[in-house]
């Protein structure tokens, strides 16, 4: 296993992830992060692992899940708007509730950070956060991540809007 920390490591997604990626997905916690207003169902998750082992060239993006030393599966991470050209990419990432505040986050955005310097070779990467998200601005500025704007009213969620947060890094 390539991409491996202390207490957490990557893999790819398989096709056993139905069940968890059903419950990450429609999880309506987070959908105003996704801009996701509609569950996901089950058949079209199917479709979506049966293509998640293509290359990050094809299509674009890259999806992983993130597993605790116990071997289960407590998040993804994800690379997405990947520019081979530029050399950049968005990450976005997301724990379980339960799993949250135990450094998980922390190691694998090391880890994927590492793979895109090291095996994608990426210039740079970005993501944004919601103003209220205190724990991942924390997570992304310790991980040398630069603040470089905020979109104010960008996020239109039950409470009103929200401001979100854009950070970078550049290797």
């Amino acid at each position: 296993m390539f991409l491996k920390a202390d207490q957490t490591y990557l893999r790819a997604l398989e096709p056993t992830d139905l069940d968890f990626l059903y419950s990450l997905e429609n999880d309506t916690s987070v959908w105003h992060v996704g801009n996701t207003l509609a569950p996901y169902s089950k058949f079209v998750l199917e479709a979506y692992l049966e293509n998640a082992a293509l290359d990050i060239y094809t299509v674009k993006q890259l999806r992983l899940v993130i597993c605790n030393s116990s071997d289960e599966a407590i998040g993804a991470i994800d690379l997405f708007d990947f520019d081979p050209l530029h050399r950049r990419a968005g990450i976005g990432i997301v724990i379980l509730a339960d799993h949250r505040g135990n450094g998980h986050a922390r190691e694998a955005l090391h880890l994927l950070l590492d793979y895109c310097q090291t095996k994608l070779q990426l210039h740079q990467v970005y993501c944004s956060v919601t103003a209220s998200n205190l724990p991942s601005i924390n997570l992304f500025a310790q991980a040398g991540f630069t603040k470089v704007g905020l979109r104010k009213e960008w996020l239109r969620t039950l409470d009103g809007w929200e401001d979100v947060v854009e950070f970078q890094k550049v290797f």
